[in-house]
């Protein structure tokens, strides 16, 4: 019975399809920071390994929430700004990606002031196109 639903309702196929793509997402960045698309596994000991896993979802899970909360703020100002967005695409939006953020080399931390901004970056457009800050 399954198996004719799945081929007679599109809507079905569309809605699976894009769950697995987040789940695919949440791999590959899992992937990216983990082993830096090395394939290397280090830890040998069960707790070791346990150790590096719950450190990942953490890290994965900063990783998400930090896109998330600057995706809104993007969206936010884009909205304050008078420019009209479709509200239905920004379900669309996955807070997965990690282009922007350095996996690895120094990290400058006294560099990282979010003071003059009520705590938060300054929002930009990488191509250029619109300012954005907030």
């Amino acid at each position: 019975m399954f198996t004719l639903d799945w081929l007679e309702q599109p809507d079905l196929r569309r809605a699976c399809q894009a769950g697995l793509n987040k789940g695919e997402a949440r791999h590959a960045l899992a992937d990216a920071v983990y082993t830096n698309r090395q394939g290397r596994f280090t830890d040998r000991t069960l707790e070791n390994q346990q150790y590096r896993a719950s450190g990942l979802n953490l890290l994965i899970a900063a990783i998400a929430y930090w896109n998330a909360l600057y995706l809104g703020r993007a969206a936010d100002h884009l909205r304050y700004s008078g420019i009209e967005i479709d509200e239905t695409l920004l379900a669309h939006v996955s807070p997965l990606g990690w282009s922007h953020i350095g996996l690895t080399g120094d990290y400058l931390w006294e560099d990282a002031s979010f003071s003059g901004n009520r705590g938060y970056r300054a929002l930009h457009d990488p191509n250029g196109r619109l300012r954005l800050v907030a």
